[in-house]
């Protein structure tokens, strides 16, 4: 199949949805499959403001429509809401093409953090980006629930998978978290406001607290929380060393929709304490982390947790069979000629 894949997330940003698309991509190339990626590398940029390595592109209409028509794909699926997926969407409309989109990021729920607006401000936006779409896709139970709520029914799972080569409980340590007071309470993600870390590092618990990752508010917290180790963005075999040298992994956010973290840290055998939200519902199972409205009580529950248990939880998120999902979503889908 001659598909198109239209993200304005690629490389070199490091985060969960760049990860999942660029997995993609790599596994339905190696099924035969022949991927045109439509990215920010194609075009002039700027960097999204508060987001500096995110690069939104200049002036991608035509650019975007000039690679969709000599391309000729035969599936169209739209990754993000920002201007290569608004342009995209425009094309599709305009041609009668039918597409289909995915729902990776509560950018109304970012957007309300930061502004301090709202969040059902910027929905309208949002849902009239993905109304018109063949399908949804979304990753979890939780959020398809809450995206029917708000009026998007033409919904398709497509879940999460994990490099099961590189994340696992058997391997090195981190040189750099050797020697810490245990236990040691680890934070993978973006350093940023939404992301609600500052709950993880307020928590009055012994041990150590380490966060991996770069963004915004990094040169804030290392400020505010000089006792915590701040390592910076990791990647490869030094951030799945990172993830086995943790005692528990602590996710405080109240606004992912999923958490990809969360999932190599339990491949890791790594337990998980976060809020008992979407996201985490869905991707911590019973004996694999604890989910408490007091962070700190999950926390200290995940620690006594068996950690071969965890990682036996960790290792059912299967890329193949999520790329077997993502493929199913496009084939089946049929044609929605409503106007925009």
């Amino acid at each position: 199949m001659r598909i198109a894949l239209v993200s304005d997330a690629w490389s070199p940003q490091v985060n969960g949805v760049v990860r999942t698309l660029t997995t993609t991509v790599e596994l339905l190339r190696q099924g035969g499959h022949v991927v045109e990626t439509v990215t920010p590398d194609g075009f002039p940029t700027l960097p999204c403001p508060s987001y500096p390595e995110i690069r939104l592109a200049l002036g991608s209409g035509r650019g975007v429509r000039r690679r969709l028509e000599a391309f000729a794909p035969e599936a169209v699926h739209i990754a993000t809401e920002g201007p290569l997926g608004w342009a995209a969407r425009r094309w599709c409309v305009a041609t009668g093409r039918p597409f289909t989109t995915s729902f990776h990021t509560r950018f109304p729920d970012y957007l309300a953090v930061r502004t301090r607006l709202p969040a059902d401000l910027f929905w309208a936006s949002f849902r009239r980006f993905h109304a018109q779409a063949e399908r949804v896709f979304v990753a979890t139970p939780t959020l398809e629930a809450e995206l029917r709520a708000r009026g998007l029914t033409r919904l398709h799972r497509w879940g999460r998978g994990v490099d099961l080569a590189l994340f696992g409980p058997d391997g090195e340590r981190l040189a750099e978290m050797a020697g810490l007071p245990g236990p040691i309470m680890l934070h993978v993600g973006r350093v940023a406001p939404e992301k609600n870390i500052e709950a993880f590092l307020a928590l009055d618990l012994p041990g150590s607290k380490v966060v991996v990752g770069d963004g915004p508010a990094l040169a804030t917290l290392r400020r505010r929380y000089p006792e915590v180790l701040f390592l910076g963005a990791l990647r490869g075999e030094r951030l799945a060393a990172a993830y086995r040298s943790a005692d528990v992994f602590v996710f405080p956010s109240l606004t992912d929709t999923f958490g990809l973290v969360m999932a190599e840290a339990l491949a890791s055998g790594v337990p998980v304490a976060a809020y008992p939200i979407a996201g985490p519902l869905d991707v911590v199972t019973p004996g694999a982390g604890v989910l408490d409205a007091d962070l700190a009580t999950a926390v200290r529950g995940a620690l006594i947790l068996d950690r071969s248990d965890v990682a036996a939880a960790g290792r059912q998120f299967d890329w193949s069979r999520c790329t077997r999902q993502f493929l199913d979503g496009l084939t089946t889908a049929t044609p929605y000629a409503q106007a925009a």
